[in-house]
Parts: structure tokens; C-alpha cells; sequence
């Protein structure tokens, strides 16, 4: 099979990217409700939107803010060549954890909300409709960008390595 290294170049790592850009929109999000924002929020927390309890504050917003940072930290790596061993296998590994958790998450409350047992929970129809038409689908997006990054990563490594026909850009390595 060819492959065109120039196009190995340019493309790699893009999914990486985009996860990174994704979950730090994410977390500004979070952390624009922590200071008090209240943009979407009242459609994506109900009542905890108003009352603003100091552990959703904290967790909810700060908190699930710097684990988005987190993520956008794994999406860089994710963009980066691959390191050998542990490491290299440790980031495919949580890039992977993350698509997970993320298309469960979608997955788990659209099939919730639009299940009739959905609407004992206490979800207003405008929450449900904001959930099902933008949240989840951000997090199937998601999952789906963790998962192309974790696919991706480690296909090409560095620059300039030096193979049997000479230097190149860039090398394939299994992934």
C-alpha cells in the first residue's frame, strides 16, 4: 500500500486538534458559568442554574472545567508523534477512555429523555429539547473526535527519522 508522506504530514494529528479545540470550548464554557454567566445554563442544569449551591459551583462548573482543560491536554498529545512505550500507549489508551465515556454520556441521557420513564425525572420541556438538540450531540461529537484522535495517533512520528531510502518527514509506525 503507498502512501503519500507529504499528505501523512499535513494530516497528521489534525483529529488531536480538533479534540484539543474541542474540549477547551468546553471547559470556557464551564468556566464562563463559574463567574457567573448564565448563557444555556438555565437549559442545561434547571433549578441548579438558579440557586447556584456552592458544590455545583465547584464541581460542576470549576471542577468539570479543569478536567475539560484536562481533555484538551489529551487532544494535544493525541496530535503529537506518538512516544515509544508506556507513555505512547498510556495517551491511546485514555484517548479511547474519553471517546467512551463521552458517546456513553450522549448515548445514556437521549435515550432517557426521549424514553416516556425520561419525563418522571423532572426535566422541563425546554431542557429537554436544549438537551437533545445541542448537549448531546455535542458529546456524540465528542466521543466521536476522542476516538478518530485515538484511532489516528501514532500512525506518524516525528520528522526527519531516518529510513532504509533515506531521511523523510515523516515515517508510518503501526497504531
Amino acid at each position: 500500500m503507498h502512501t503519500d508522506r507529504q499528505d501523512c504530514r499535513t494530516t497528521a494529528g489534525v483529529w488531536g486538534r480538533i479534540a484539543c479545540v474541542w474540549a477547551v470550548a468546553f471547559a470556557a464554557l464551564h468556566f464562563y458559568w463559574a463567574v457567573g454567566g448564565n448563557w444555556g445554563l438555565s437549559v442545561s442544569a434547571g433549578p441548579l442554574a438558579e440557586e447556584r449551591p456552592a458544590w455545583f459551583v465547584a464541581v460542576g462548573l470549576w471542577g468539570v472545567g479543569a478536567l475539560c482543560l484536562v481533555g484538551g491536554l489529551l487532544g494535544w498529545l493525541l496530535a503529537r508523534p506518538r512516544p515509544g512505550g508506556l507513555v505512547g500507549r498510556l495517551v491511546k489508551a485514555l484517548g479511547w477512555c474519553v471517546c467512551a465515556v463521552l458517546l456513553v454520556r450522549g448515548i445514556a441521557v437521549e435515550i432517557l429523555l426521549l424514553d416516556t420513564a425520561g419525563r418522571a425525572v423532572g426535566v422541563s420541556p425546554e431542557q429537554r429539547l436544549w438537551t437533545l438538540v445541542l448537549w448531546n450531540p455535542w458529546f456524540l461529537v465528542g466521543g466521536l473526535v476522542f476516538g478518530l484522535a485515538a484511532r489516528e495517533f501514532g500512525r506518524v512520528t516525528g520528522r526527519a527519522t531516518e529510513l532504509p531510502g533515506g531521511p523523510v518527514g515523516a515515517r508510518e509506525q503501526d497504531g
